[in-house]
């Protein structure tokens, strides 16, 4: 069973930085994708970003494209958000996942089948 676990979260003031963990457990996850969502108060949960585990290919909503970047640590089957440039639309709730095809390098959430329990950003301004 696929178990992602989100820590990292937290508050931060406008232009900050913060780095959300997502640790993934459960099985070998070296050919696997892995997205982060966001979801604020009442909208849509949003892509953000995502990233194949074996050759690092990325995709990134065009609102983070060049202030987010997702790092992976392979040996720790962990996942990072870097987020620099924060900004008070920013603030979510952030979402790890895994697509129900592991190693489908995708955007749509309706793609995804494994997530997160999700952990608070909020920035202020």
């Amino acid at each position: 069973q696929v178990q992602l676990v989100e820590s990292g979260g937290g508050l931060v003031q406008a232009g900050g930085s913060l780095r959300l963990s997502c640790a993934a457990s459960g099985r070998t996850f070296s050919n696997y994708v892995m997205g982060w969502f966001r979801q604020a108060p009442g909208k849509e949960r949003e892509f953000v970003g995502t990233i194949r585990w074996s050759d690092g290919s990325t995709i990134y909503a065009d609102s983070v494209k060049g202030r987010f970047a997702i790092p992976r640590d392979n040996a720790k089957n962990t996942v990072y958000l870097q987020m620099s440039g924060l900004k008070p639309e920013d603030t979510a709730v952030y979402y790890c996942a895994i697509p129900n095809i592991p190693w489908k390098l995708t955007t749509r959430r309706s793609d995804y089948r494994y997530w997160g329990q999700g952990t608070q950003v909020t920035v202020s301004s």
